[in-house]
């Protein structure tokens, strides 16, 4: 195994070695058994009594690259050791995307590359920009041309041999039951991307040193089957089940349960951060400030985060050069503008009025400080939500942010779905729905890059269904003048089936016209965050069931399979 497949091959796990079955048997507890997603559900944290499974699939081997595939510096064919030309490939391999393009990525690359080559090569490759991957870049896009060129028989062969591996290690047995695995491949070594303007981003994964499993681990309190720790940002990565498992239906139930409870306590929540803002001590107003933000504008905490990773923040670790201040922004009192990087450095702005008397804190948070200065110095996310958990059993600042943006989903959907609506309208209502949710939550994606393209592919298909229609509404006249004519059961008939011909014409360009306007709407919008972490399943569901909306026109087939608990206990009468 090369050094970088060794990199992602360090595990400690539930699992010994691959290939080799684990049968790990824990003490039995009482289980209150229901419906299939209320089994085994244990007050002291186990999660399950019985595991059978055959470890992780590794990737294979680095194959060498033919001798025809070159790799040139400064003009001239230069052979690559096998270590150096294994780490190329990485980079060969993103020549199209657009990190290649960036400036740290490069650095970062060319830094960490250096540092795997030979002597003898560091003496010559002193400069990326020297560096031709063109026809490592070409082998690559032509093996995968290549691949979707093979014969129907070759495509069955390969398909018959990830059916036997997934076979192998795809599935479980978790307390006599067969479950699917999720991520069962462990990841291929490759450079380190990152999201966002992320500092790391082009790092070359360190192996580590030797072959063997770190331990084998016997925790039934969890859920992953095999763990390691990758090493640019010393963060672990698990094996976990397949959203569709018992367990993974169980956590999400649960974690909208949690969202609805809030439900019954948001209003003392409020009343008690609302009193706060007229507190004695600094604390209590800087936390009743901060829980109002992130319940009115569903900002996430924010983590404490290591000084080498990207400056995103969130709302604890604001810092008084993120807002500015307003007595009076285009006719409204009282407005905080927003300006800083969130979560995978998106970029938050909103100009938003407040209380006054939240206005009124923000000044006195900011006073003598200086920019870069935290806004909320007195309070961090672990006091925040420790404070919460006071208020409701299991209450976090994530809790806030799905139970808002489940609400909110709710509130529009009752607002926007009329009864007498087609089915194609029901649906761009409840994209427009799911949208509002996603401004709320900022989830912002660059354009598609194919967006331009199958608009005009839409616009060509709305003029050809137009003029289809202009030719249809003569040929409807013309039949009714005939039949006016010389009325007889024929021309009748006709003129029946021209004006079935027209309404279906219409009908198929008004569906035309909705796909238009809500691709055009959704252009810079991520409607799938939203719809897989934050909006309760359970409202989809009553909504589909309720208004004749098939749910696989909302939910593709791995949604429907994360979701299956929600569509197996749920009614059309559900209220989130």
């Amino acid at each position: 195994m090369s050094r970088y497949r060794r990199a992602f091959a360090r595990v400690a796990s539930a699992c010994v070695k691959p290939n080799r079955r684990v049968a790990v048997q824990a003490r039995k507890s009482d289980v209150v058994r229901t419906s299939r997603w209320e089994e085994g559900k244990s007050s002291d944290g186990q999660k399950w009594t019985t595991l059978e499974h055959n470890g992780p699939l590794f990737p294979p081997e680095y194959e060498p690259l033919p001798n025809n595939v070159v790799f040139y510096y400064s003009g001239e064919a230069f052979k690559l050791g096998l270590a150096s030309e294994e780490i190329a490939t990485f980079y060969a391999k993103m020549l199209d995307h657009e990190y290649t393009t960036k400036e740290v990525f490069q650095k970062n690359f060319f830094n960490d590359w250096r540092e795997e080559m030979t002597e003898d090569e560091r003496k010559v490759i002193k400069k990326l920009s020297k560096c031709n991957f063109s026809e490592l870049h070409a082998y690559f896009v032509n093996k995968a041309e290549e691949k979707k060129n093979m014969t129907k028989e070759e495509k069955q062969a390969l398909k018959e041999d990830n059916a036997k591996l997934t076979e192998q290690y795809g599935f479980c047995f978790l307390d006599g039951h067969r479950e699917k695995i999720g991520n069962f491949r462990v990841e291929p070594p490759g450079l380190f991307r990152g999201r966002g303007e992320h500092p790391k981003m082009g790092f070359i994964p360190r192996p580590p040193q030797g072959h063997k499993w770190r331990k084998v681990q016997h925790d039934n309190t969890v859920t992953w089957l095999a763990s390691w720790v990758e090493n640019i940002q010393g963060h672990p990565k698990y094996i976990m089940l397949n959203p569709s498992s018992k367990l993974k239906g169980e956590k999400d139930w649960q974690k909208y349960e949690t969202a609805r409870n809030l439900k019954l306590r948001v209003d003392s929540i409020r009343r008690q951060y609302q009193s706060d803002w007229s507190s004695h001590e600094m604390r209590n107003r800087q936390r009743g400030v901060a829980l109002y933000f992130i319940d009115k504008l569903a900002l996430r905490a924010g983590n404490e985060k290591e000084d080498d990773t990207a400056d995103t923040v969130g709302c604890c670790s604001l810092r008084v050069e993120h807002i500015t201040l307003h007595k009076e922004l285009d006719g409204k009192e009282w407005v905080v503008e927003f300006d800083f990087l969130g979560k995978d450095s998106i970029r938050y702005y909103n100009k938003v009025p407040v209380e006054k008397r939240v206005f009124k804190n923000l000044k006195l948070f900011m006073e003598n400080k200086d920019p870069d200065d935290d806004l909320f110095d007195r309070i961090n996310t672990t006091y925040l939500n420790k404070n919460l958990n006071e208020s409701m059993a299991g209450l976090t600042a994530k809790v806030f942010r799905t139970f808002n943006a489940s609400t909110t989903l709710q509130d529009q959907l009752n607002i926007m779905t009329k009864e007498d609506m087609t089915v194609e309208e029901k649906i761009l209502a409840y994209n427009r729905a799911n949208r509002a949710v996603a401004i709320l939550c900022n989830h912002q994606r660059a354009a598609p890059k194919t967006f331009e393209k199958s608009m005009q592919l839409l616009q060509e298909k709305i003029k050809k269904k137009k003029e289809q229609i202009e030719l249809a509404k003569r040929e409807l006249k013309e039949a009714k003048n005939a039949h006016r004519e010389r009325p007889s059961d024929k021309s009748k008939n006709l003129v029946a089936k021209k004006e079935k011909v027209l309404k279906r014409l219409q009908e198929q360009l008004k569906k035309l016209q909705l796909q238009m306007t809500d691709k055009e709407e959704n252009k810079v919008i991520a409607l799938g965050t939203s719809k897989l972490n934050y909006l309760d399943p359970r409202i989809t569901v009553a909504w589909c069931k309720k208004h004749k909306v098939p749910i696989e026109k909302i939910y593709n087939k791995t949604q429907r399979d994360k979701f299956a608990w929600a569509i197996d206990m749920t009614d059309e009468d559900f209220e989130f």
